[in-house]
């Protein structure tokens, strides 16, 4: 086809040349003149110009059309990235020749494909549609496309600005992380799409509120509470949010939640129970007095998970007392007193609590007694 577009530039010209000396009617209304007369040369470089011109746009084989709804003179499309765009044109009778440009590359000279891309193509419904189509549509399909159309009169042109638009995609977020309490963390997820996606964070448990943070979310002193799943949420309302998440665990050193003392009768068996958090899980001993206890006859100690329990077979009067559990991490220790007292001791299972209370009752007692109350 470029092949014959070169011959049509090359010898139109030149027949304009050879019959422009002859006595006749020339091009453009021109009546008869000498080449060389002085009056004649302006017509002849004017005509030899716009034909050659006339030629590289319109010397392709054309198809015959039907109908002509211009678009507006600059009109917008958006598709998404990976959809197939159809950037409409309609012609009409009035038409001769037809074409389809991507900035000033020629996509389309009539039905004459020139564009090389296998997802470019044509929909012609019937005579009356001459619309392009691209299919898989990417990010550098972006740009100005041009219907050009020439009819009797004038040539017109209708063109459409594509905008492609690509799904929020995250590419890149915090690992899984482990810090000490008191730390302070940065996290961070970064994602491309366009138009640019709005990031958001959220702490998923327990209350799974939105975060003040966008591409960075800085955490200033952490502490326990606010270990947890972090969820990074991408959207441009292109397509569904990308979203990613990170694990964050904090470290702190134990603390003593929760103890229970025994009040235990001779020659039955007493049970101690101290429960702590931490993280690392702590490790558990149990002392007495200063003696460390360990699983020897008539002991026996389990550790279950955060809950430690010592057991005492067969209680005597020398196991009536004061013992302490301690628990400990690589971050710190702490410890707690429990009490194995025999039944009408005047202790409950809180130990050492029963004996603050019944101190204090003493005091008010005397106190009242010396102020006459």
């Amino acid at each position: 086809m470029q092949r014959h577009l070169w011959i049509h530039a090359v010898w139109i010209p030149c027949v304009t040349v050879l019959f422009a000396f002859q006595e006749g009617s020339l091009p453009g209304g021109v009546q008869s003149f000498s080449i060389w007369g002085p009056d004649t040369m302006p017509y002849f470089w004017i005509h030899t110009a716009w034909i050659t011109g006339v030629t590289f746009l319109f010397g392709f084989q054309g198809f015959p059309v039907r109908s002509v709804d211009m678009q507006r003179a600059t009109d917008n499309i958006t598709i998404r990235q990976g959809d197939t765009a159809i950037i409409r044109c309609y012609v009409d009778d009035k038409v001769s020749k037809v074409a389809w440009l991507n900035r000033s590359n020629i996509i389309f000279a009539g039905q004459d494909k020139w564009s090389l891309d296998p997802r470019v193509d044509l929909v012609t419904k019937g005579q009356l549609e001459y619309s392009l189509r691209i299919q898989k549509v990417d990010v550098y399909d972006e740009g100005s496309y041009t219907c050009s159309i020439q009819t009797k009169q004038q040539p017109k042109t209708s063109q459409v600005y594509l905008i492609v638009q690509v799904p929020a995609n995250i590419y890149k977020v915090s690992e899984d992380i482990t810090v000490n309490e008191g730390s302070n963390v940065t996290l961070s997820c970064l994602a491309t799409g366009r138009p640019d996606p709005m990031i958001t964070w959220r702490l998923l448990n327990p209350s799974a509120e939105p975060l003040d943070g966008e591409e960075y979310l800085d955490i200033i002193g952490i502490m326990r509470n606010q270990a947890g799943r972090y969820e990074c949420k991408a959207s441009n309302d292109v397509a569904t949010p990308d979203v990613k998440y990170v694990n964050v665990v904090v470290n702190y050193p134990p603390t003593i939640k929760k103890t229970q003392s025994s009040e235990t009768p001779v020659g039955r068996m007493g049970t101690l129970q101290c429960e702590a958090v931490a993280i690392p899980t702590p490790e558990f001993e149990w002392y007495r007095d200063e003696k460390r206890l360990s699983n020897t006859q008539g002991i026996n100690i389990q550790i279950l998970g955060t809950t430690t329990v010592l057991m005492i077979a067969n209680v005597t009067e020398e196991d009536y007392g004061n013992y302490t559990c301690v628990a400990s991490n690589r971050l710190g220790t702490q410890s707690a007193s429990l009490f194995l007292y025999r039944p009408g001791s005047g202790r409950d299972i809180s130990g050492s609590a029963c004996v603050s209370h019944s101190l204090w009752l003493l005091l008010a007692s005397f106190a009242c007694l010396f102020f006459k109350c």
